[in-house]
């Protein structure tokens, strides 16, 4: 959750930049935090239970109406994050990645994982994926999301 994530970064005093002191930065981050779990995880989460676990618990495909449905609401949300979140900067806080980025890609991994690549005709979520998995380092993402990724093959 994110008061866990929160309590992790203030007890174990990790670099300043993924939860900054700066209160500006840290009213960016915060505001992203508050913004996603309505939005991005609502969709996202959304998308992959509609195209991966409905059908996988039922046996059947849902109508490809429900699918459309959350395709569209999913892409609502990603222009609004590009458009408030991202605007022109190369992490949702600024410079640095920061928290935000981290729930930002993991939840956005999810419709990804469900076969719907969400990055793939926007150039800019695009390269923000590529800056923040290279912050975290390619293999350490590519570990952690190893098991959703895998998801289909159940």
């Amino acid at each position: 959750s994110i008061a866990i994530l929160l309590y992790l970064a203030q007890k174990f005093k990790t670099p300043d930049h993924w939860y900054p002191s700066d209160l500006q930065k840290r009213a960016r981050v915060d505001e992203y935090l508050s913004w996603q779990h309505a939005n991005i995880r609502a969709k996202g989460s959304k998308l992959f239970l509609t195209k991966v676990l409905l059908p996988l618990l039922t046996g059947q495909p849902l109508p490809a109406e429900k699918l459309e449905f959350a395709i569209e609401e999913l892409n609502i949300v990603l222009k609004q994050f590009e458009e408030k979140f991202l605007q022109d900067k190369p992490f949702i806080a600024g410079s640095e990645i920061s928290l935000a980025d981290l729930v930002a890609l993991v939840e956005l991994m999810q419709p990804v994982c469900a076969g719907y690549d969400l990055f793939e005709e926007r150039p800019k979520l695009a390269e923000w994926r590529r800056r923040v998995e290279e912050a975290v380092g390619k293999q350490l993402f590519q570990e952690a999301h190893e098991g959703i990724m895998n998801i289909k093959n159940l």
